[in-house]
């Protein structure tokens, strides 16, 4: 009897606990697009800071040049393009998918020059932990219609 009381127990929390912690499609998918804009801003913003306290120790991303792993050579590698008070792109979501998990999310959309033309399209993938949601991968291509 105390055993099946106790799994009951445990079995009402664990329930309990889930309900607290699921949140539905449209919300996580919110979130992730919040913080792409978010991320965006900081190149707006000219705040290298932010920009990298946005991307996942272990992340990658891929151009042209090859793959920048970790935060660190991300951070070397893209702290060019926070030189002097005009960003020289800029990019926003519009598109963001999230897994039914909750834990991956993509976003895409266009990268833009200064003049508002649209010059390329990023991919960035998007993972939740405890301290939100990070970039994990990231590649930017040619303008298309992939959406």
């Amino acid at each position: 009897m105390k055993t099946t009381y106790g799994l009951l127990i445990v079995s009402i929390s664990m329930m309990g606990l889930r309900s607290a912690t699921c949140q539905s499609a449209a919300d996580l998918t919110q979130q992730v697009r919040a913080a792409e804009i978010a991320f965006a801003q900081t190149m707006a913003d000219r705040d290298f800071d932010s920009f990298v306290s946005h991307i996942a120790h272990d992340a990658v991303f891929v151009s042209g040049e090859g793959a920048l792993r970790g935060v660190a050579a991300i951070g070397t590698g893209w702290n060019r393009f926070f030189d002097g008070d005009i960003a020289p792109f800029s990019w926003k979501p519009d598109l963001v998918e999230v897994l039914d998990s909750g834990t991956l999310a993509l976003s895409s959309g266009p990268v833009l020059a200064p003049e508002g033309q649209r010059i390329g399209t990023f991919n960035s993938i998007w993972r939740r932990g405890d301290d939100g949601w990070k970039v994990v991968f990231d590649k930017g291509c040619p303008p298309c219609d992939c959406e």
